[in-house]
């Protein structure tokens, strides 16, 4: 049984067939899913879909590239709805330098924000970091991050900034990348990470692991990523999903 750490089910792609989704999802051994909400509307449909489904967790922030949108309003609705039982963890929040719709600053101050929120309602955080590391890991040691920890979402750093993120309380979280035939930093990552810190995901309906890259994403496809790090670490998949669940578990309390 895997679980599938980090999902956009709430996203417009699955508005036609979302129970077909979900079956397929368990029909594959995936045990539990933890759907991301990072702006109202998708916050809406995580706080509907945790009610809906038994085996469906929320995690519930604001994304950084939206950050000039938040307000302080937004903030004191996420801390409430942040109260209800299945919200296990705040975010994705971060930092994301790709896109140029919100100020750095802007970025960075919607970061701690969050992180101060996370803190008060003790809940682990989901970082989301795109082309930002450095800025990301200082906000993370500056706002002593690692009481609450969390997980670094669709990681993309390298070996030495795994290490630094794991010192600070944090699992290191694999998608379908692992999956591509030349994407070697993240196998390097997979192998290189303490196996009780590693996590998957899929990232879904983005990031689709081969061989079915180029196409929607979707939970089911969280196997494939294991079997692929099970793979690259020598060990089965049976104790790979094991593992990584358990972690899953731990971090979220679930």
């Amino acid at each position: 049984m895997l679980i599938d750490t980090h999902v956009h089910l709430n996203a417009e792609q699955y508005v036609d067939d979302l129970d077909e989704v979900i079956e397929r999802a368990r029909e594959n051994g995936i045990e539990k899913m933890v759907v991301i909400g990072c702006d109202r509307p998708t916050i809406e449909r995580t706080m509907e879909l945790i009610d809906e489904h038994e085996d469906i967790y929320g995690v519930i922030g604001w994304h950084p590239v939206d950050a000039i949108d938040c307000t302080d309003e937004d903030l004191e609705w996420i801390e409430q709805l942040s109260k209800h039982e299945k919200i296990v963890g705040i975010g994705e929040m971060g930092l994301d330098y790709h896109w140029d719709k919100s100020p750095k600053d802007v970025q960075k101050d919607l970061f701690k924000k969050q992180i101060e929120l996370a803190k008060r309602v003790n809940l682990p955080i989901i970082i989301h970091n795109r082309e930002a590391t450095e800025d990301c890991v200082a906000i993370l040691k500056e706002m002593h991050a690692e009481k609450i920890g969390g997980i670094m979402h669709a990681f993309s750093g390298d070996e030495s900034v795994a290490d630094e993120i794991i010192d600070m309380n944090f699992y290191v979280s694999l998608g379908g990348p692992v999956t591509f035939k030349n994407a070697q930093l993240p196998k390097d990552i997979a192998v290189h990470v303490p196996i009780d810190r590693l996590l998957v995901e899929t990232d879904a309906p983005y990031l689709t692991p081969h061989p079915y890259r180029g196409k929607r994403n979707e939970p089911a496809y969280v196997k494939l990523v294991a079997e692929k790090i099970a793979e690259l670490r020598q060990i089965s998949y049976e104790e790979l999903a094991q593992t990584t669940s358990e972690n899953a578990k731990r971090l979220f309390k679930i």
